[in-house]
């Protein structure tokens, strides 16, 4: 018989903020894979699991999405409970889709559990609702940080310089230049208020506040 798989989505990283669901799932857990973009101290709820880091940006290999979803179903077909620690939620830039497919195929039972992610975590703990009354009645949820096998971007900055709303981007410090240029580029009028939020949730965050046509020499100082 298989095992179970656990998407658990750990939040913006205070690990206070992890659901109960996620914790109640790690706690049954045999194994937890985990990336760095999950705070550690959440794995004291899975003390006597097998615990495998996939990757920390500086600190150890990314392993690819193919080795990380071969590991999760050699444990699952061994029978193992299977928790993927995701940072965030894992419906929104996590790559979760690419696992449950892998998951369908090979008929192994799952269960995803939200998180906060990103955008919610960082207007909240820096005293920016993303939606507002009378200024913004929608949101968009960009990645600065596209497949690198695209042929081309999918995004279209054009129609997200006119978004009536606040514009959230993702994963955007490397290629802030770029996106800011097409933006204004677009139109996007170079004194929008803008923030960059950094370790979100953490005791040691940091929240700047600029125009965007700065934003690109804001991060060069930090």
């Amino acid at each position: 018989m298989s095992g179970t798989v656990y998407l658990i989505g750990s939040g913006p990283g205070d690990p206070g903020l992890l659901t109960l669901r996620g914790a109640q799932l790690l706690a049954r857990a045999d194994v937890v894979l985990y990336d760095g973009l999950s705070n550690v101290q959440m794995l004291c709820h899975a003390p006597t699991a097998q615990q495998i880091c996939v990757g920390k940006h500086g600190q150890s290999r990314i392993w690819r999405q193919d080795e990380v979803i071969a590991e999760i179903l050699r444990h699952a077909q061994a029978g193992r409970r299977v928790a993927r620690l995701k940072g965030g939620d894992p419906a929104v830039f996590a790559r979760t889709a690419e696992e449950v497919e892998a998951l369908q195929t090979a008929g192994i039972p799952f269960e995803i559990v939200p998180g906060i992610t990103a955008a919610l975590a960082a207007g909240s703990f820096a005293g920016i609702p993303i939606t507002h009354r009378g200024l913004a009645s929608a949101v968009a949820l960009v990645t600065g940080h596209e497949e690198p096998s695209k042929a081309e971007s999918a995004l279209d900055w054009t129609a997200l310089a006119r978004f009536p709303g606040t514009l959230v981007i993702y994963m955007g410090v490397t290629t802030v230049k770029s996106w800011t240029t097409a933006l204004l580029q677009a139109g996007k009028p170079a004194d929008t208020p803008t923030a960059i939020v950094r370790r979100c949730s953490l005791p040691d965050q940091e929240t700047f506040h600029c125009r965007l046509d700065q934003v690109a020499d804001q991060l060069q100082q930090l």
